[in-house]
C-alpha cells in the first residue's frame, strides 16, 4: 500500500513554516499518544505514522528532499546513503537530472510563503461590494538592508554547494540535483549579517493593506494579492496572500447561493382575507400580494432582488416564507369576537374551512386502523 503524503498525514500546506509543522504535530501527538491511548491501536499507528511525517518535515535538508522527490528520496537511500555533495561537476549527474527533469537546482532560489487572511463581511458588503483595510501580520522585507540580509552588501561563495547553488545526492551510480537548502539557490551567502534581520533579510511586522471586495462573494471565496504574502528570504520574491471572505449572519435574509430567503409574519385574519405587505429587499421596499385563505408557510417569490453572481452575472431572488402567528394579550372584546367566530365553525360544515386538518384526520383514522387490525 502507498504510504500517505507527509502533509496530508499532519494536516498543513506545503508553504507551512517549521512552527506550523510542530504545532501540527504536536496537536496530532496529543490526541494519539501511546500513553493517552494506550488501548486503541488504531491511535498508536496514527501516532507512529505522524511521528515519521515529522521527523522529516521538521529537519530542512529531509524536507527538501521530500519536497523534490516525496518518499522516492528515502527509498533505497537516497537520503542517506551519500548525503550533499558540493561538486556538482560530475557529468553522469547533470545528464540524469536532465533526462529525468529532476534537475531541482535549475528551478531557482524559494520564494516566500503564500499566507491567508480570514476577512469577516455583513450580507451587504458581500452583496454589493466593498474595500477594506486590512492589518496583515507578517515577514516584511527589511528595511535596514533593503532585504539582502547584508550589513555591508557583501555576499560570499556558499560552502554547502561551493557557490553554484545546487547539490547533489548520491544513489549508487546515479545523482540528483537539487536547490541547496542553504543558500536558497543564490549560491552566495552574506559576510555580514544585518544585525536587525539578523541576516535573513525580512523581520516580523504587520502591514495595512487595501482589499477590494467584489460584488456577491461569498463564504469560502478567495482573492488572491500577489506579492503580498510573507517576504522570501533574502534576494527571492515573496508569496502571495489570499483573503477568504466569511459573511456573518444576517438579522432578516438567509443567502443560499444567489437567492436570498426571509420570513414574514402575518395575522391570521390577513391570512384568511387577503392583504398587500411590503417587505424589504437589500434594495428597499418590495410589495407582495397575499391572496385569500394563504396558509403558513406558502412562498412568494421576487424576481431579481436576490444576489447578482460573481461569477456569471445573473441576479438570483428574494424568497419571502409567510408564517401566520397567533395573537397573543388579547383584550376582552379581542376574546368575545374570536370565542363567537370559532362557535361558527361547529357542526358538520367545519371540515370544510379546515383543509389541512381534514386530511391530516383522515390520516389518523387510516393510522389507527392499521394498527389495530
Amino acid at each position: 500500500m502507498s504510504k500517505r503524503d507527509y502533509y496530508d498525514i499532519l494536516g498543513a500546506e506545503r508553504s507551512a513554516s517549521e512552527d506550523d509543522i510542530k504545532k501540527a504535530f504536536r496537536r496530532l501527538a496529543m490526541k494519539c499518544h501511546p500513553d493517552r491511548c494506550p488501548d486503541d491501536p488504531a491511535a498508536q499507528e496514527r501516532f507512529k505514522e505522524a511521528k515519521e511525517a515529522y521527523d522529516v518535515l521538521s529537519d530542512a535538508r529531509k524536507r527538501a528532499l521530500y519536497d523534490q522527490h516525496g518518499h522516492a528520496a528515502f527509498e533505497g537511500g537516497m537520503g542517506n546513503g551519500g548525503g550533499f555533495r558540493g561538486d556538482v561537476g560530475d557529468i553522469f549527474g547533470d545528464i540524469f537530472s536532465d533526462i529525468f527533469g529532476m534537475g531541482g537546482g535549475r528551478g531557482g532560489p524559494r520564494r516566500g510563503s503564500d499566507l491567508r487572511y480570514m476577512l469577516e463581511l455583513d450580507l451587504e458588503e458581500a452583496v454589493f461590494g466593498i474595500e477594506k483595510s486590512i492589518d496583515v501580520p507578517t515577514l516584511v522585507e527589511c528595511a535596514t538592508c533593503t532585504g539582502s540580509g547584508s550589513a555591508d552588501g557583501k555576499t560570499v561563495s556558499c560552502g554547502t554547494c561551493r557557490g553554484h547553488g545546487r547539490v547533489r545526492m548520491q544513489n549508487g551510480i546515479f545523482s540528483v540535483q537539487q536547490t541547496c537548502p542553504h543558500c536558497g539557490g543564490s549560491g552566495k551567502t552574506v559576510a555580514n549579517p544585518c544585525r536587525d534581520c539578523r541576516g535573513e533579510g525580512r523581520v516580523h511586522d504587520e502591514r495595512t493593506l487595501s482589499v477590494r471586495i467584489p460584488a456577491g462573494v461569498d463564504n469560502g471565496d478567495r482573492i488572491r494579492l500577489t506579492g503580498q504574502g510573507e517576504a522570501g528570504p533574502a534576494g527571492t520574491v515573496p508569496g502571495d496572500l489570499y483573503v477568504e471572505v466569511r459573511v456573518r449572519e444576517h438579522a432578516v435574509f438567509q443567502r443560499d447561493g444567489d437567492d436570498l430567503h426571509c420570513e414574514v409574519p402575518i395575522r391570521f385574519a390577513q391570512a384568511a382575507l387577503g392583504a398587500e405587505l411590503k417587505v424589504p429587499t437589500l434594495g428597499g421596499e418590495a410589495a407582495i400580494a397575499i391572496p385569500a385563505e394563504t396558509q403558513s408557510g406558502k412562498l412568494f417569490r421576487l424576481r431579481g432582488k436576490g444576489v447578482k453572481s460573481v461569477r456569471s452575472g445573473r441576479t438570483g431572488d428574494l424568497i419571502c416564507r409567510v408564517v401566520v402567528e397567533t395573537p397573543v394579550r388579547l383584550t376582552r372584546d379581542q376574546r368575545e369576537l374570536l370565542e363567537r367566530f370559532e362557535a361558527t365553525f361547529q357542526g358538520e360544515d367545519a371540515a370544510a374551512h379546515s383543509p389541512r386538518n381534514s386530511s391530516w384526520l383522515d390520516n389518523v383514522k387510516q393510522f389507527w386502523d392499521r394498527v389495530t387490525s
